[in-house]
This record gives structure tokens, C-alpha cells and sequence, in this order.
């Protein structure tokens, strides 16, 4: 009994080590999964509630570009603002002009909304009005001196040239102090003249009542910092800032009177400050003799912010149930440590049932059942057959195995071909699509620019002709006028040839008429030009082009399907181009997939404009905004967006399978998007995505790289 009582006390004594090891280990994992879910938690919301403000700033910048809130009335915009702070939790939305006038609408007391109205003349430049339920202006609440020139909220968007945040700022309004950010935009209007700057104050305030809202806040402690130290937010009763002497002052984190938030502030800076954070950091670190489990995370955005969101988690959070649980297995391991001794004691009165197990297997192994195995015996005899049936049970076992898996193989292998079968068959479906798609479109380029060549040549000729056909007109009418002047008094046959071939009008008529000839030969110059690029018959290899000029060119082409008809109005194509350098790609394949997305949004709108009303489509015109942008300085993205019927999530999965097609029969062939999306991803190594809401549009954002020597890279 005592080798016995010694393996489980062994036995014991692992379990209950291995378990405080586990437990301590996952301590760890779940403080940093629950640190981790608190900061994805902390990112969202900042990303959701700070662009509120942005968003806010670019819709009022776009209905003053296109002349739908005239700045000039202030109280009609004042009361446009109004009605948007009743909608938005802000805490000012206003517009400051180049002229030092400005309007906006302001919650003071953080509840009743106002309207401000200032001028450029100081002193008492401004007044703040009370307002009805409608927003109309009632009566002069406040009179103060303010100069939006002065302020950062006008000055920084100006600098930068571009929306921006400005500092946030701290202020000890009337009703107590707030903190606030200030996200604002230069404005323009259809002539693309400066008007001033949009702005729209946020309440930061509200991220600490946020932060307190969260379940780790209530054992830990969540805070937002600025680079440079300031605090943004906490998740404690303590205010960013501090008041002395009626004088509000922002507050550094490593001098927050709460001491979780201080002890960490000073830990972060001791290590290269809070500047060298730039990605997401973990650490442990002492707070008043308790090991607090702390996250570092970097959060921006693109208009300039730049915080650190930090979460800490007191160790005793989590150690204190694994404690109270390490102990209870402890308790249970000698429990059963008590109970197996017991139970050994009468494992001696079982040497007799060997034989009984010997049998039983036996009788089940003729059933059917291999499964068998007798243990091994002290006894010589029993010993030994226990051994040979064990071996015979074994082989057996071995042999149906065998077969089994054998089965399984072939099974396997018939599977594996027929896989390989669908494969092929699928690859070979895709390859033949692709090669007579690559065949109609070196056809088309080819049929494309032949065509412009021989259509070039006349226009060319006759639009130079044209040059010299005028000159001559004019010298000829010039001649006529003179010999006028010179003889005043025709002879009758003259005079009624004059009138007769209305000469007054000829000479008036013909100039214009040549000039009207002049006019529609460069716009026959301009669409072979087009043509000619867009079948760029000359570039199959990479080369750098601009990739503007071939969705230009592609826009021409398909002029027919966007202007208006008599069914329905012109489509608008927005174009929002950035500065982009020469980009080397596949021209004319390039082209080809400008070509189909443009082609399917125009499809996609007239579906829509087949489901609407007039009243519909004058509300909600159709239209294609067409963007480019650098992304990370060495790629390039596009992205042509419609408003026309949107895709559904399941049809989404599937709109670059080739042969998938919604169209009616006859109208699409499936293989548009599927080419498409293999020219961007395997002949440019890039990305071709969609998004789309149904009812509401659909994206395409295609992404290539600047150079040919970065998809050697990538390959």
C-alpha cells in the first residue's frame, strides 16, 4: 500500500501545482482579452462620436458650395444651425466669414440651445438671441466682444488649408467649465472662392461619462491622453482640468489627483515619454503595493487628432476568484487522495476476478466486440493466457482495422480526383473565358483605333483647311465692304442680285458658320483622341500613364448612356481627382475595367430609374462620384461610387465569380467583374473591393501600386 499511497500523494501534489500555474495564466490571458475588448470598446466610440463633427462640417461646406445656405442671410443661417443642434449632441455649430462676420448656435448651459450673431465692428460686436421652439429669434440674452479672427478654431483649418481640428480648449463659460475640440473647414463657394470657415465644437466632458460607463471602470481605471500629456478624459469622479483662482487650466496626466492615473502617466513618461508610443503596448506596473495589468493604445483619425487610450486593470480583480477556486482543488485533490488510500485496501479481495474478466471478455469478443483487453495477472497461469488472449484480441483488432482504413483510402482518393476533376473543369471555364474576352477586346482596340486613324486623317485635313477656308471668307468680305464704300451706288442688276442673295446676312452669317465648322472638327479631334486611349493599341507592356485621362477617356465613350434622354435626365459624374504622378499599370486593360464598373453603375441606375416615380428621381438624381487618392505613397485608389439600386450582402459574395450575373438573359454574360477583378489582383497585384447598401448604392475601390517594380516586390 505505501507505493500506492505515494503515486497518488505525487499524483496530488502535480494537480494542485498545475493548477495554480493555470490559473496565474489565465489571469494573464484574460486581463489582456478584457483590456483588449475595453480599448476596442474605447476606439469605437471615439471613432463614432468624434466624426460626428466632421461629418457635420462637410455637410454644411457642400449645401454652401452649391448654394443651398446662402451665408449672406444670417438669421436664415443661424436658424439653419439651430435646427442642426437640435438634431447633433454639440455644443456650438457656427461659421466665421472673411468679412469678420459670423452666425452660429450654442448650448451655453449644456441643455438650451441660443443663436449668436456678431459683426466685425468691436467693441460689442455680439449678441446672443433666445429662441421659440421654431428656432425664430426672440429677444438680445447677451451682448459681448468677440473676433473670429482671433480664435483657433477659424485660424488653424486656414492654415492647414484643410479640415482640422484645432486645439482643444478649456473654458469656464457662465455655467460652469467644459472642455471642447473644434473640428473646422475652409468653406467655398461655386467659384471656388474662400467664404470663411465652417466649425462645430464637440463636448469632451462626455467621453469621462462614457468611460465611467464601462465595467472595467469599475475596478479599473480607463484615461485618454494627448502627446504631449494633457489630459482628455477619465474614467474616475476627477475633471481633466483644474479651477484656481476662477481660472481653468488643462491638467497633465502625471499631476491627476487620482494616483492610479498619476502612477501610470509617470511610468509612461519614464520610458521615452508619451511621443514614442506608436503602437499597442502592454506592461505591468506597482500602484500603492498592487500590481495593476496596463494597455497603451494609439488612437487617430485623419483630420489631426492624435491620443493615447490607456487602460488599467488591478491584478486582485482576477487573482481573487482563482485564489478562492486553487484552494477549493486543493480541499478536493486530498479528498480523493483520502478516498482512493480507502479503496486500495480492498483491491486485495479482487485477485480472484482475473478469471472473471478473462471470461467476459471472451464472451463478448465472440459477439462481435474486439474491443477487448484483459489485465495483466500476478498470478503465472492467468498471467500467461492474459497475455496470449490480449495478443490474439490485438491482431484482430489490427486486421479490421486495416481493412477500415483501407476503405477510408480508396474513398479519400475517389474524393481527392473528383475534386481535382471540378478544378480543372472550373480553371478551364475561367482560362476560356478569359482568352475569348481578351480576344473581343484586342479586336474592339484594334477595330477602335483603326477607325480613329482613318477618320483622323480627313479631320485632320479638313480642320486645317478650315484655318486658311476662313481667312480667305474674311478678306473676300473685307473686299466687298471696300468696293462698297468705294461705289455707293450699284447698278440695278447688282442691287437685286444683293438682295436676292440677302448679301447683308451672308456676310454677317458666313463667318460664323465656319467658326461653327471650326468648333465641331475639334470635338470629332477630341473623340478620337479619346478613342485612341482608350484602346491604347501601343501600350500592352506596363507604362507610366496617367490614369485620369484613361477614365476621361472611357467617360467620353460612354457619353450616350449619360446624357440625358427622354425618359429620364442626365446622369451627374462628380469627379474628385487628387494630384496623382504617372502610374505604371497595363493601359488599355486598365481601361477595360473603368469600362465595366461604369458600365454596371449606368445599368444599375436605369433599374433604379425603372422603380421610381419623377418627383423620386428630382429628389434623388442619378449620379457617380468618381474618386483618386494616394494611399501610404506608393499606391493609387480609385473609387467610383453610384446611387443606383445597391447589391445584397449574398449577391455581394459572389459578384467576381465568373459567369455570376443578376442581368436578364442575353444581357450580361458574368465574366465583366470576374476579368475585372483578375486584371487588378493578378496582372497589377492589387485590390478590387465592393460595398454597397441596397437601396442606397454601391462602391467599387480599386487599388494598384505606383511602380511596376513593387508587384515584382510582391510577387
Amino acid at each position: 500500500m505505501v507505493p500506492f499511497v505515494l503515486q497518488i500523494f505525487g499524483a496530488v501534489g502535480l494537480i494542485s501545482y498545475l493548477s495554480f500555474k493555470n490559473g496565474q495564466k489565465a489571469v494573464n490571458n484574460l486581463a489582456e482579452q478584457l483590456i483588449d475588448r475595453s480599448s476596442d470598446v474605447v476606439n469605437e466610440h471615439l471613432n463614432s462620436y468624434l466624426s460626428v463633427p466632421q461629418k457635420l462640417g462637410q455637410i454644411n461646406a457642400s449645401a454652401i458650395r452649391q448654394g443651398l445656405l446662402d451665408v449672406r442671410d444670417g438669421e436664415a443661417t443661424g436658424k439653419y444651425f439651430w435646427e442642426q443642434m437640435q438634431a447633433y449632441d454639440l455644443t456650438f455649430i457656427g461659421i466665421g466669414l472673411v468679412t469678420g462676420e459670423g452666425f452660429g448656435a450654442i448650448r451655453y448651459d449644456g441643455k438650451t440651445v441660443t443663436i449668436d450673431d456678431w459683426k466685425s465692428q468691436l467693441p460689442d460686436s455680439a449678441r446672443t438671441y433666445a429662441t421659440n421652439d421654431q428656432g425664430d429669434r426672440l429677444s438680445v440674452v447677451g451682448r459681448y466682444s468677440y473676433n473670429h479672427f482671433t480664435e483657433s478654431w477659424y485660424t488653424a483649418p486656414l492654415k492647414a488649408g484643410k479640415p482640422t481640428w484645432a486645439k482643444v480648449y478649456v473654458w469656464n463659460s457662465p455655467y460652469g467649465p467644459y472642455l471642447a475640440a473644434s473640428a473646422g473647414r475652409p468653406i467655398y463657394n461655386s467659384q471656388n472662392q474662400l467664404l470663411g470657415v465652417v466649425d462645430a465644437d464637440i463636448h469632451l466632458l462626455k467621453l469621462s461619462d462614457f468611460l465611467r460607463s464601462l465595467d472595467i471602470s469599475k475596478s479599473g481605471q480607463v484615461f485618454i491622453v494627448e502627446r504631449d500629456g494633457n489630459l482628455i478624459a477619465n474614467a474616475g469622479t476627477e475633471k481633466p482640468f483644474r479651477n484656481s483662482n476662477n481660472e481653468v487650466q488643462r491638467l497633465q496626466a502625471i499631476n491627476s489627483p487620482n494616483s492610479t492615473i498619476q502612477t501610470i502617466a509617470k511610468y509612461i513618461q519614464s520610458f521615452n515619454g508619451f511621443q514614442s508610443i506608436n503602437q499597442d503596448t502592454d506592461f505591468q506596473v506597482e500602484v500603492q503595493g498592487e500590481r495593476y495589468f496596463v494597455d497603451v493604445r494609439p488612437w487617430q483619425d485623419q483630420y489631426g487628432l492624435d491620443w493615447l487610450v490607456v487602460t488599467g486593470v488591478p491584478e486582485n480583480t482576477f487573482m481573487a476568484q482563482i485564489n478562492a477556486n486553487t484552494r477549493t482543488t486543493i480541499v478536493l485533490c486530498f479528498g480523493a487522495l483520502t478516498v482512493a488510500s480507502v479503496l486500495g485496501v480492498f483491491t486485495s479481495r479482487w485477485i480472484a476476478r482475473p478469471i472473471l474478466r478473462l471470461n467476459r471478455a471472451s464472451e463478448a469478443m465472440a459477439a462481435g466486440d474486439l474491443e477487448q483487453a484483459v489485465e495483466v495477472s500476478n498470478i503465472q497461469e492467468l498471467n500467461t493466457l492474459s497475455r496470449s488472449f490480449n495478443h490474439m484480441a490485438g491482431r484482430l483488432r489490427e486486421l479490421f482495422t486495416a481493412l477500415e482504413h483501407g476503405k477510408e483510402e480508396l474513398e479519400d482518393r475517389v474524393e481527392e480526383r473528383t475534386a481535382e476533376l471540378k478544378n480543372t473543369l472550373a480553371e478551364l471555364q475561367r482560362t476560356q473565358a478569359q482568352v475569348v474576352q481578351s480576344e473581343k477586346m484586342s479586336s474592339l482596340g484594334q477595330l477602335v483605333a483603326g477607325v480613329a486613324h482613318e477618320i483622323n486623317n480627313p479631320v485632320n485635313f479638313i480642320h486645317g483647311n478650315l484655318t486658311h477656308v476662313q481667312d480667305y471668307t474674311e478678306d473676300l468680305v473685307e473686299f466687298i465692304q471696300l468696293y462698297q464704300q468705294g461705289y455707293p451706288h450699284p447698278t440695278p442688276e447688282i442691287q437685286t442680285a444683293a438682295e436676292e442673295m440677302d448679301l447683308e446676312f451672308l456676310q454677317a452669317d458666313l463667318p460664323k458658320m465656319l467658326a461653327s465648322m471650326k468648333l465641331g472638327t475639334e470635338r470629332i479631334r477630341q473623340i478620337i483622341l479619346s478613342l485612341r486611349n482608350f484602346s491604347r493599341m501601343d501600350e500592352a507592356e506596363f507604362k507610366a500613364v496617367d490614369i485620369h485621362e484613361g477614365i476621361d477617356s472611357t467617360l467620353l465613350i460612354l457619353q450616350h448612356r449619360i446624357k440625358a434622354r427622354s425618359d429620364r435626365p442626365e446622369v451627374e459624374v462628380v469627379k474628385d481627382y487628387a494630384q496623382l504622378p504617372l502610374v505604371e499599370c497595363y493601359a488599355g486593360q486598365l481601361n477595360q475595367v473603368f469600362m465595366n464598373i461604369l458600365v454596371n453603375s449606368l445599368d444599375a441606375m436605369d433599374e433604379k430609374h425603372a422603380k421610381c416615380t419623377d418627383q423620386e428621381m428630382k429628389d434623388n438624381p442619378n449620379r457617380i462620384a468618381i474618386r483618386t487618392s494616394m494611399m501610404e505613397a506608393e499606391w493609387v485608389e480609385v473609387a467610383i461610387a453610384d446611387n443606383g439600386v445597391g447589391i445584397a450582402q449574398a449577391v455581394q459574395r459572389r459578384i467576381f465569380d465568373p459567369f455570376f450575373t443578376t442581368k436578364a438573359l442575353g444581357k450580361g454574360t458574368g465574366m465583366g467583374m470576374s476579368i475585372s477583378y483578375q486584371i487588378i489582383t493578378e496582372k497589377h497585384n492589387g485590390k478590387l473591393e465592393c460595398s454597397s447598401t441596397p437601396g442606397e448604392g454601391t462602391e467599387f475601390r480599386i487599388r494598384i501600386p505606383l511602380y511596376a517594380i513593387d508587384i515584382h516586390k510582391k510577387i
